[in-house]
């Protein structure tokens, strides 16, 4: 009999199907009921030895909430007998309905082998442990995991111990994550934690990858690279980081339509084994990563969510290095400005599922791993670095940069001047004229603070009220030399010191001045934003520990964005 190994996971909704995705422990049918008649099914495939179905639901009904349950070969394995928790639910959107989006980034399922500094509550398993207890209340319509869902280079002490006991971790990437294998280990290490399981099994979820779920700063550079691939483990590692991916991350992230129109879908579901097809994916998105979009688009009502991949897609020569391809610039101007009156937008490759009839939107949420307005010092070292990288001081600052960009981290948008100006340009244009929506906000996390900052721009007012809103991490140290750090970069002789930095690196001024006008804010945290026709009320939540054992989110900031 099939067992269902991890999930269901409720991941694409819209007012009237939704996708669910398992993973099991043999071939086998999987099959989604639905307590008002609705259902799915659909034939797992197969993936390095393990098993895999999405079950795309029908005939949902818009506005409502109802209970499912999963069977496998006509067998309901969930929810499991001796559950705690309220059963599980596929909630669609109304035309008229507001909706809450929940985001944060950075997630250790266990803090790393020696890892060191207090860790402190899971703000996931708190939300989930209060949706639990009232599921009738107030809950997220979509989770937003902005990265760093797994630590593929910082593992617990049990799958060092697991890993260990399968090859030699003084070889090769020692005790990181090598391969397929170990990478399904840290999934289910993550997704079994029975809060997150049944969070995850009742609100949808949208994900985009960070470096982690590959290696620490990957894609910092060209050298970054060139070195990577003189390994004799690197290639294996890059390509078991997409491949699964894609199986657990991505596959989800795209509607049913989208999902049949897929030709790599396709093939591996209809393999009897799917693993070299998708590993030559995989390698062709390594070798040229504008072959590949992982970017996607979802629109929920009059809500448009782009979520922006901000590190596969990377140019990284030093003399045209940029954020984002140019196919992958051209295909975000795309989708911004579809509606807007500009731009001839078709969806793309991954765009348009559940888009209002007339393509216009009261409110425009980027998600991207990085923040793109970060404490103004960081802004001007990392813009400092590129013009020392590009050679502007000569080549023994180049190489002298090289090594502070590594050692550093400096690796954001600031460190891609040209792009920086190119995304505040498409976000003013966004947010000016008739049609404009009411907020224009760039989701972010990476940087274990939260904040709210907002920019400016010279000579132009946008219409839409603009804010960069950051929240990480969800669970995971902040030592208090980040804390420090992170402060002092937010002040005002921070920002004066940033200013010199910039001259010594002849650094054009950016085209977009910003304020923080919130935080920093420094623990496990999850921010919320309300929507609800042209109004935006943001909330930031952080995880405690009660004296009696218990843990609770506490509301650290609740304000108005409209």
């Amino acid at each position: 009999m099939a067992e269902l190994r991890l999930g269901p996971l409720l991941r694409y909704t819209d007012g009237s199907c939704a996708t669910v995705w398992v993973e099991t422990d043999r071939p086998c049918t999987a099959e989604v009921r639905c307590a008002d008649g609705a259902r799915g099914t659909a034939r797992s495939f197969r993936i390095a030895d393990h098993h895999y179905a999405l079950v795309p639901v029908g005939g949902l009904t818009p506005g409502t909430a109802t209970e499912y349950e999963v069977l496998l070969d006509g067998t309901g394995v969930w929810p499991p007998p001796d559950s705690r928790f309220p059963p599980s639910v596929i909630a669609t959107p109304g035309d008229d309905e507001g909706m809450r989006v929940a985001f944060g980034s950075c997630r250790w399922a266990a803090p790393p082998s020696g890892g060191k500094g207090r860790v402190g509550p899971d703000a996931l398993d708190t939300l989930s442990a209060r949706v639990a207890a009232d599921p009738g209340g107030a809950r997220p319509d979509v989770l937003l995991l902005l990265g760093d869902q797994v630590y593929a280079d910082e593992i617990s002490d049990a799958t060092r111990e697991w890993i260990a006991g399968r090859r030699d971790v003084t070889a090769g990437p020692g005790d990181q994550v090598a391969d397929y294998e170990e990478y399904t280990r840290l999934y289910y290490e993550s997704w079994l934690d029975p809060e997150v399981r049944w969070l995850l099994s009742t609100v949808p979820s949208c994900m985009i990858f960070d470096d982690h779920d590959v290696i620490d700063d990957w894609n910092t550079s060209a050298a970054w690279l060139a070195d990577m691939r003189a390994t004799d483990w690197w290639q294996e590692r890059v390509l078991s980081g997409l491949m699964s991916y894609w199986v657990y991350q991505q596959l989800g992230n795209l509607s049913p339509d989208e999902l049949a129109a897929d030709p790599l879908y396709t093939t591996v579901r209809e393999a009897s084994d799917g693993t070299d097809a998708l590993r030559e994916f995989a390698a062709r998105a390594d070798a040229d990563p504008a072959s590949v979009r992982w970017s996607y688009r979802r629109d929920f009502g009059r809500t448009r969510l782009l979520m922006v991949d901000s590190r596969a897609a990377r140019v990284l020569d030093e003399d045209r290095r940029t954020m984002l391809d140019p196919g992958e610039a051209a295909w975000l101007r795309e989708q911004v400005m579809e509606g807007r009156g500009d731009g001839d937008g078709d969806g793309g490759r991954n765009g348009g599922s559940g888009s209002s009839s007339d393509g216009a939107y009261d409110h425009l949420l980027i998600g991207t791993s990085l923040p793109w307005l970060l404490p103004h010092l960081v802004h001007d070292v990392e813009a400092w670095n590129a013009a020392m990288c590009g050679g502007e001081r000569g080549a023994r600052w180049a190489r002298i940069g090289e090594r502070i960009r590594r050692g550093a981290d400096l690796e954001h948008w600031s460190a891609f001047p040209t792009s920086f100006d190119a995304l505040g340009d498409l976000i003013a244009d966004a947010g000016t004229g008739p049609g404009a929506p009411a907020t224009v906000s760039v989701l972010s996390g990476d940087v274990h603070h939260a904040y709210v900052a907002e920019p400016s721009w010279p000579g132009r007012t946008p219409d839409a009220r603009v804010a960069q809103l950051t929240c990480s991490p969800v669970h995971n140290s902040v030592p208090l030399s980040i804390r420090l750090g992170f402060r002092f970069g937010w002040s005002a002789p921070a920002r004066a010191l940033g200013r010199r930095i910039a001259r010594h690196g002849r650094c054009a001024p950016p085209a977009v001045s910003w304020r923080r006008t919130g935080g920093p804010w420094f623990g496990n945290q999850i921010m919320t934003l309300t929507l609800r026709g042209r109004s935006a009320r943001l909330r930031l939540e952080q995880a405690h520990a009660n004296r009696d054992g218990t843990n609770a989110l506490r509301t650290v900031t609740d304000r108005e964005l409209t």
